[in-house]
């Protein structure tokens, strides 16, 4: 049954990219982190009433509570990092960079929760980081040299923030129920996300925000908030080294909107290298 959850994740994170990007076409990006956080919210506590989280008889340990608020802050540095190099790149090129945090997750699953490592997670690692390199390296570069690369920092930065996010989540759910843990962990990100709108004196900028924007950030926001739903109810109860690859997948869902929404153009090393990305996932499948 996690199986399922974890592709339903990949599939509500996919959609959630195009929105995000859709909805940032003249606000700030950390405004924008600021919002769609707030819709988060509100739909991770509607599904803990929904479902009927017995929250009078859940007793959160002090490591449950150390390990959820440390990784809700990986969640924030890391969802402040990619949306501000969403809002600066290319979604094509963006995403692949955030992903590659499936290697790095996977390591320290290895390293830190004693997975096993075979030889198929040793080949996935392989597949996944050759994959990524031939989608974000192109030929035809020169004219680029003019043009700002701070996404690519950004995008890196988020990649390191999101497998620190998996790891820190694993531990931060052990006998939690997962929608519970998730509408916790949000709380922590909405407030980090508005501390540093504050700190940066993007405050103003919210005035800016028009309906269209406002619009895709809503409906980004409530994929969000359906990604996290499905995949923490996998991470509770499958292996955090199987669990991200599977939601990594999401990049398949994002490169095909940003083609036929977005008008983004994909070359023939881009696509296999998002080939190779999928073999890499399924290697960890079989």
């Amino acid at each position: 049954m996690w199986i399922i959850f974890a592709f339903g994740s990949a599939l509500f994170a996919g959609i959630t990219s195009i929105l995000a990007k859709c909805g940032m076409s003249q606000t700030d990006s950390s405004v924008a982190t600021g919002f769609r956080t707030i819709v988060v919210l509100l739909f991770s506590w509607v599904m803990v009433f929904v479902t009927g989280v017995p929250l009078n008889e859940t007793v959160l340990s002090s490591k449950n509570i150390v390990f959820l608020i440390l990784s809700g802050m990986a969640t924030g540095a890391s969802w402040l990092c990619y949306f501000k190099a969403l809002q600066i790149g290319d979604v094509n090129k963006v995403t692949p960079i955030d992903k590659s945090s499936t290697i790095l997750t996977m390591i320290l699953a290895i390293l830190f929760l004693r997975e096993e490592i075979t030889i198929c997670k040793v080949s996935a690692i392989v597949l996944i980081g050759l994959g990524t390199y031939f989608m974000i390296e192109k030929k035809e570069e020169i004219k680029e040299k003019q043009i700002k690369k701070q996404w690519i920092v950004y995008a890196l930065l988020s990649a390191v923030f999101a497998s620190l996010t998996s790891i820190l989540g694993k531990v931060g759910v052990e006998q939690v129920d997962a929608t519970l843990a998730t509408a916790i962990r949000t709380i922590v990100v909405l407030i980090m996300a508005w501390i540093v709108v504050f700190v940066t004196n993007k405050q103003k900028e919210v005035k800016k925000l028009n309906k269209k924007d406002g619009i895709f950030l809503l409906l980004s926001g409530a994929s969000t908030g359906a990604s996290w739903l499905c995949y923490y109810h996998a991470l509770q109860t499958g292996q955090a080294s199987i669990v991200v690859p599977i939601d990594k997948l999401s990049i398949v869902v994002t490169i095909i909107f940003s083609y036929v929404v977005l008008k983004e153009s994909i070359t023939k090393k881009a696509l296999i290298g998002l080939v190779m990305i999928v073999l890499g996932t399924l290697c960890l499948l079989i």
